[in-house]
């Protein structure tokens, strides 16, 4: 058993996911098809903003024939699914910019990688595919479209998981504890990943994004235990909507706060929060929300 820093955290999910091989080998399996890319982005931005809401990608890479795109998510929101099937269309909106056709020259495949378990307990799967193609009257799938948006839960790994993604998800989920038990991950490339997951090999900068990161997690474990306590008191359906409500505006909060310290408007960060300027101005940017 050795020590990691979780494949929960979004520094150490890039360190990892952000090296060629790696990333193609993990497309490639989740996908079915083979993927090779040369480079990989992290926090990828259109060069032009595509549509109302300006995004970027934990990952991006292109190989000759399709687009590939992996985001990790490890927050728990409510839109989170919506969130990335909104990722998922802008990948595709942004081929279609001149006025002669709609032609989607490459193959959008986003893979979202969920290491927290949805709040809706019927949504709990370790792989999900959404494809565009339509159904006909027989039942049958009408080839139209290969574009695909793949969600994968390693909390859930089960028997009914494809053999050639479920040793990634158990590696990821072995991870989320801070140990892993490295003897059962004996192929070069898997011990390749733990050695990038080793906490000797991160920089000073990269462990203090994860430090923050984890201190904003217990912030808010605390609160949501804090608020169901008090549901147990006066009621626990009461509790656990005002615990919850409380994270979610904590976590607006916490938006609201990287927003303001990359120079963003007020104006801007009060529409996509949805929180006053009022509230937005008293933030300190440079310090932890409390």
């Amino acid at each position: 058993m050795i020590e990691v820093i979780p494949l929960k955290y979004g520094v150490t999910f890039k360190r990892v996911f952000s090296d060629p091989a790696i990333f193609s080998q993990f497309a490639s399996d989740v996908l079915g098809i083979p993927v090779r890319v040369e480079q990989v982005y992290t926090e990828y931005e259109y060069p032009e903003t595509v549509g109302y809401v300006k995004i970027k990608y934990d990952l991006f890479a292109e190989d000759a024939a399709q687009r590939t795109i992996i985001e990790v998510q490890h927050i728990r929101e409510d839109d989170f699914f919506d969130r990335f099937l909104y990722y998922h269309l802008i990948g595709l909106v942004e081929q279609v910019r001149g006025y002669t056709a709609y032609r989607f020259e490459r193959t959008v495949y986003t893979i979202v990688v969920l290491t927290t378990l949805p709040r809706d307990e019927s949504l709990q799967f370790s792989y999900a595919v959404s494809n565009m193609s339509p159904v006909n009257e027989q039942g049958a799938q009408v080839e139209l479209y290969p574009h695909r948006l793949v969600f994968l839960g390693p909390r859930s790994v089960n028997a009914q998981t494809p053999p050639k993604i479920r040793p990634w998800l158990e590696l990821i989920a072995d991870s989320l504890d801070s140990q892993l038990e490295e003897a059962n991950y004996t192929s070069d490339m898997f011990q390749q990943i733990i050695e990038r997951m080793r906490k000797t090999t991160l920089s000073p900068a990269e462990l203090g994004i994860i430090k923050d990161e984890a201190a904003w997690e217990e912030s808010k474990q605390t609160m949501l235990a804090e608020g169901l306590a008090k549901g147990q008191a006066e009621g626990r359906a009461e509790g656990r909507a005002e615990g919850e409500a409380e994270g979610r505006r904590q976590e607006k909060l916490a938006i609201a706060r990287d927003m303001r310290a990359a120079g963003i408007e007020v104006a801007v960060i009060a529409r996509v929060t949805g929180l006053t300027a009022a509230e937005i101005e008293q933030i300190n940017p440079f310090r932890l929300v409390n």
